[in-house]
């Protein structure tokens, strides 16, 4: 039995541990897809290529880390890996299901959603249970205003300073940002919540 083995918590979530995997198979299958089939998969002009290449560097970036630095000092963290995985897998479906250009607030949801689900991620990976809540709003927000930022860089200069939706870019980057930001935020009361009820207390962060 190898020492990550040994630290295994009895309560990893066997759901995560699927979900992830499900998740991350969708994932690719979703984005060969799009390289394949951009009009079908509504990405036309979307940066399809780069998201075939960004997403699965994304999605296997934490077992790529685990497996070469932490894996024998602890458990693979399921969670965070596939909160990290949902945010790219929700990106493609949703493209593929056309819920961009069909659903008004879809997006908004998804810069909401997402970069929660990132800024959680991170807190889970980098801080410690037992820190105080301030100490955990200050990551979120760190990491989620970051994360937020370099996805409206990305986002202009991969499609939208070349498409009509550049006129409206600023008042949309706008609202992006301060959704980002607050669902950060959402995900620091989320998780300080949670650990101060003795939930998600495993496994221990790479720090």
């Amino acid at each position: 039995m190898t020492e990550a083995a040994a630290i295994e918590h009895p309560l990893t979530p066997t759901l995560a541990k699927t979900a992830n995997v499900l998740a991350k198979g969708a994932l690719l299958l979703l984005l060969l897809f799009a390289v394949l089939h951009p009009d079908q998969a509504n990405l036309r002009d979307k940066a399809a290529g780069m998201r075939a290449i960004g997403y699965p560097l994304m999605s296997f970036t934490v077992p790529v880390l685990w497996w070469v630095l932490w894996r024998h000092r602890i458990s693979f963290p399921w969670l965070p890996d596939l909160l990290i995985t949902i945010t790219c897998f929700t990106d493609i479906l949703g493209n593929r299901m056309d819920l961009y250009d069909t659903v008004v607030w879809f997006d908004d949801w998804m810069h909401f959603m997402n970069t929660g689900l990132l800024a959680a991620a991170f807190i889970l990976l980098t801080l410690h249970r037992d820190v105080g809540f301030w100490r955990v709003l200050e990551r979120a927000l760190a990491f989620g205003a970051s994360a937020a930022i370099a996805w409206e860089v990305a986002e202009y200069f991969a499609f939208i300073s070349r498409s009509t939706e550049r006129e409206f870019a600023y008042a949309d980057t706008l609202g992006d940002l301060s959704l980002g930001t607050a669902g950060a935020v959402v995900a620091a009361v989320v998780l300080h919540g949670a650990w101060r009820r003795g939930h998600l207390l495993h496994p221990h962060p790479l720090t």
